[in-house]
């Protein structure tokens, strides 16, 4: 079998000829799914520092997708019309001015926050917190498109047989979880309790914490998923919404607790299951505050019980080498599954339904696309 062949199975195109114009999945205003519709759009031109990525997967975030397709997006303001879609991979099609870093058919994932490279921050490797931080698919177009222009410092390459859909799931959760794990002080033997671990977020870093030799408690409040993660090889799976659920953790730690517990759920209820969860000199690390955001914390006992409590935005330069280093050494996020591009409001029905256990992600063969 050729290599071109084994390419083209996993997703991934030779780099084309750029055209003038392109197909584009866009919505014109805020709405249900069946706002997305198919669109011809003037093709980008990557500018200096940039290349231009002819896309083969993108995936699908609640925030980053749907909720701004809604309308209801809480950090940023989006104005119809708009494309979305951030972390996603393809196909180096064309180099901008002074990019030497990439070269033109190099398979590459993207991650989508855009530092300005300049600042302290960003000096120190932090890029995450960056004050001048936008977002692919939210403050510029996105991936939803044939082409999708980035800076060069947000792509790395892709090993070899790594799917694309693969890839672009990695991108962006892959890199948060290598971030969260890092700023938790992960090491091998830790308790990892994981919270909403069926999520896309949730079950890649705890797939990630386990490929780095922890030991992963995850949750969920659907027995079907529940036991799909238990399927998929978590080592204890728990309903945090049992009257028992705290008592549960204790026991299989030895009464100890958990070293580290993500909770990017943001409900008051789960954040104190998840603080009692946590050992003396534990930390817990959010990402996102998915179900509410307020909650109670009583300093005396983080004073009391050496706790950490870390906020962890996205991903970062580091980040992203750990994560692909793990990759290379067999790591692999959980894919739910793949829709074509022409059916992106059908994945966008099938997210909110809560269906998906793991990432959901859209192709964008030129066969997927509408003729």
């Amino acid at each position: 079998m050729s290599n071109t062949l084994t390419v083209s199975q996993l997703g991934w195109s030779q780099a084309l000829p750029v055209p003038a114009t392109m197909q584009a999945m866009v919505f014109h205003r805020f709405g249900p799914p069946d706002v997305l519709e198919q669109a011809t759009v003037d093709t980008p031109r990557p500018g200096p520092g940039e290349v231009l990525v002819q896309v083969a997967a993108v995936g699908i975030g609640r925030l980053l997708d749907l909720t701004a397709r809604a309308g209801n997006h809480p950090y940023a303001a989006i104005e119809p019309p708009h494309i979305l879609g951030a972390d996603h991979a393809g196909t180096v099609a064309a180099l901008g001015e002074g990019v030497g870093s990439v070269r033109v058919g190099d398979r590459v994932a993207v991650l989508p926050g855009v530092a300005c490279g300049t600042c302290t921050y960003c000096a120190e490797g932090r890029d995450e917190v960056c004050d001048a931080l936008t977002v692919i698919g939210t403050h510029r177009p996105g991936a939803y498109a044939q082409y999708c222009a980035v800076p060069a410092r947000n792509v790395h390459e892709v090993p070899d047989g790594i799917p694309a859909a693969m890839a672009a799931s990695l991108a962006l959760v892959g890199a948060v979880a290598a971030n969260q794990m890092t700023q938790a002080g992960l090491r091998p033997g830790h308790w990892v309790l994981v919270q909403g671990a069926a999520s896309a977020l949730g079950s890649t870093t705890a797939a990630y914490a386990q490929h780095l030799g922890a030991k992963i408690i995850a949750t969920s409040r659907s027995a079907e998923k529940r036991a799909a993660m238990a399927a998929a090889g978590a080592d204890v799976v728990l309903d945090t919404n049992a009257p028992d659920f705290v008592e549960r953790v204790r026991e299989v730690t030895g009464g100890r607790g958990v070293d580290i517990a993500v909770d990017n759920l943001g409900d008051p209820a789960v954040w104190d299951a998840t603080i009692d969860s946590l050992a003396r000199g534990g930390t817990v690390v959010t990402s996102g505050a998915f179900l509410g955001g307020k909650v109670g914390i009583d300093l005396r006992r983080v004073y009391s019980d050496c706790h950490r409590i870390i906020g962890v935005r996205t991903g970062n330069p580091a980040a992203v080498k750990a994560l692909w280093t793990q990759v290379e050494h067999g790591f692999r996020a959980v894919v739910d599954r793949t829709f074509p591009i022409a059916h992106a409001a059908d994945a966008h029905r099938y997210m909110e339904d809560d269906n998906s256990l793991g990432r959901v992600a859209l192709t964008l063969r030129t066969e997927d696309w509408e003729a």
